[in-house]
């Protein structure tokens, strides 16, 4: 039993209700509440000086925090952490939402990008957040590998795959390379990748290069092993990652503090960083996943919450993921059931086109 579940199973009714009533108050408006505003809300009839014990006692355990001089009290991020683990009670789906998701159904995108754009922007304007969408890698077989230099400091990898797909990507190659070189790197790949994905293609390639170290060229050696980041995408991660609705998260910002997280953010989503830490999310298993503040390592400096789900292809393997992203006072109760429901969506347009 974690610190947090055992805290709440040692409350008493009064206490319980006490933050449950003082966390909805805070994801509903943004604002402090006060025990006089409590007095009226209780389910029983106890005086204000009562109510103040009790916010104390919850500030102590550190569940709540005085933002201001005032006596409101607002969660802190453990208090918000406890309530979603133990007290959020998740609604269902509402029509209308359910009904613009379902609207992306129809959306005629030419590729699989453009279809999880309008998802996305859907998503976004859905839940007034920002929504991020991370797209699958391409998962078919390779089928060829070839290597075309552009100069001493650029080359061109061709990535050839079985259902005709065409992949370029630019890269620096080692010094010194030559055409009989980059012919004999390519060779070398060809007679180990036909038939594998990309997945399959980096492990295969350290393994061969180990065992047979002294039949290959040293300069064609180097290519090979300077291109292992390109065979696995590494470096090609971010562009996976679309981001849409960051002006939603200017609505309700008026106090400078604010203003400045969400500059933080916004320079976060402008540079995708640490997007490896996004891509772990996606491989923890089903289900969604609400990171609450420094909780969420990705936007760790912004104070803001990610609420995100994986989604899955048609052989029920992860390859992708769902996300909105906001304030610590999100409306958790709603999003989680639309961020579950657009991944279970995204997964099924995958799954329609594969």
């Amino acid at each position: 039993m974690s610190d947090a579940s055992k805290i709440l199973d040692e409350m008493n009714h009064r206490s319980r209700e006490v933050f449950r009533l003082i966390v909805e108050s805070y994801l509903d408006s943004g604002e402090p509440v006060g025990s006089r505003t409590l007095t009226r809300t209780l389910s029983e009839k106890v005086s204000a000086a009562t109510v103040r014990n009790v916010m104390q006692d919850l500030e102590f355990l550190g569940l709540l925090d005085s933002p201001h001089i005032s006596a409101g009290r607002i969660p802190s991020q453990a208090g918000l952490r406890m309530f979603v683990d133990g007290l959020l009670e998740v609604g269902d789906l509402d029509a209308d939402d359910r009904q613009k998701l379902d609207a992306t159904l129809g959306a005629n995108a030419g590729d699989v990008g453009g279809m999880l754009d309008k998802v996305g922007a859907a998503l976004s304007r859905v839940t007034h957040g920002a929504s991020l969408v991370l797209t699958p890698k391409h998962e078919a077989e390779i089928k060829h590998i070839e290597f075309v230099s552009l100069g001493h400091d650029r080359a061109l990898v061709v990535l050839v795959f079985s259902d005709g797909h065409v992949e370029n990507r630019l890269f620096t190659p080692p010094p010194g390379q030559t055409p009989s070189s980059m012919r004999e790197a390519a060779n070398f790949l060809n007679a180990l990748i036909e038939g594998r994905t990309l997945g399959e293609v980096r492990r295969i390639i350290q393994a061969e290069i180990a065992a047979r170290r002294q039949e290959i060229d040293v300069l064609a050696r180097e290519m090979v092993e300077s291109g292992l980041a390109i065979w696995d995408g590494e470096g090609q991660d971010s562009a996976r990652l679309i981001v849409r609705g960051r002006a939603n998260l200017l609505e309700g910002a008026d106090q400078e503090e604010e203003l400045e997280r969400i500059r933080t953010l916004f320079d976060d989503l402008e540079r995708k960083r640490d997007i490896a830490e996004f891509l772990e999310l996606t491989e923890d298993g089903e289900g969604v996943r609400i990171f609450i503040g420094s909780e969420n390592k990705l936007f760790s400096l912004s104070g803001s919450s990610l609420v995100v789900s994986p989604y899955m292809n048609a052989d029920r393997k992860i390859i992708g993921a769902v996300g909105v992203i906001g304030p610590t006072r999100l409306n958790y109760g709603r999003i989680v059931p639309i961020v579950d429901y657009t991944a279970q969506l995204v997964g099924k347009l995958i799954s329609d086109r594969s």
